[in-house]
């Protein structure tokens, strides 16, 4: 399995002969190395509904034919633009070809906002645990500290995360550190973070405070085997 971070909270994965990414922001995110027309996705996956997670998905999945994994209300309103999706809900899994998606909790928000000023709501945000090949990605999301994190690291063994260390918008350095104790995943990488002025951040001094071994920062386009 090979995964490879893009900037802000995209993540690539290639597992099962499949091309998956999360969140994919490229159009408008001076973070990213990727651009819109060279993505190849069998599937995305959506955390929430917000214009900096949802990103290009419409292009992306109608060039590739890709089905969209997203919370139930974020899934239906995709699918009135024409492309194929599987909605599920908070703590719902389910077995797909590529491998298996859990959605968790996160707290947060989840709207669209459309070119006309109009704002619609998407449904509740999410994490997603994703388990294919024996391996288990935990993507928070966009997402505060919150206790059932805990369960969540008690009840899954998690290779790699990925916790959003921004402050004003989701967790800071503080609270993903803490965050990090608490699911207990083998490595922990940081996001969403640096794209916009008010969430400009210090990766390094996040890696830094991390048991030794488990901080990981990647630059956008670096890609690990797991």
């Amino acid at each position: 399995m090979k995964v490879s971070f893009h900037g802000h909270s995209i993540v690539q994965i290639e597992t099962n002969g499949k091309n998956i990414i999360i969140d994919p922001f490229i159009n408008g995110n001076g973070q990213t190395d990727l651009k819109v027309e060279d993505v190849k996705a069998d599937v995305i996956l959506l955390t929430h509904g917000h214009n900096d997670h949802v990103g290009d998905t419409v292009e992306i999945a109608k060039r590739n034919d890709s089905l969209v994994v997203a919370i139930a209300e974020l899934a239906t309103y995709l699918s009135w633009k024409g492309i194929k999706t599987h909605g599920m809900s908070i703590g719902g899994a389910y077995e797909f070809e590529f491998g298996k998606v859990k959605l968790t909790q996160a707290f947060h928000g989840s709207s669209y906002t459309e070119d006309n000023q109009n704002i619609v709501y998407t449904g509740m945000p999410a994490g997603i645990l994703l388990t294919a090949e024996d391996k288990t990605i935990y993507h928070a999301g966009d997402t505060a500290l919150f206790s059932d994190m805990k369960l969540i690291g008690e009840r899954n063994e998690i290779d790699l995360a990925f916790l959003p260390i921004g402050d004003n918008y989701t967790m800071g350095l503080e609270d993903a550190l803490t965050a990090a104790e608490w699911i207990r995943a083998k490595k922990v990488v940081p996001i969403h973070y640096n794209t916009f002025p008010v969430i400009q951040q210090n990766p390094e001094d996040f890696v830094s405070k991390l048991p030794d071994g488990v901080g990981l920062l990647l630059k956008p386009g670096e890609t690990i085997e797991l």
